[in-house]
């Protein structure tokens, strides 16, 4: 089995979204996932640092704030 570089498998998986999406919905797929932002690495940090009912206490107050909006 033939190990491809990168591009290469980028370029394949795109000419296989375009042949069975057609182009547009191909780019529509690919602009659909994002980066995103941050440091994951330092928030899981002060993620795992607190205790599972303080989170959940901190959804349930996010929640409230976002319906009050």
């Amino acid at each position: 089995m033939e190990t491809k570089t990168l591009n290469e498998v980028r370029i394949t998986g795109f000419k296989v979204l375009v042949q069975h999406l057609g182009p547009a919905d191909a780019i529509r797929f690919i602009q659909s996932y994002s980066h995103g932002s941050g440091d994951y690495t330092r928030d899981r940090k002060l993620w795992l640092e607190k205790d599972f009912d303080t989170v959940v206490t901190g959804i349930i107050e996010r929640r409230k704030q976002k319906h009050k909006d």
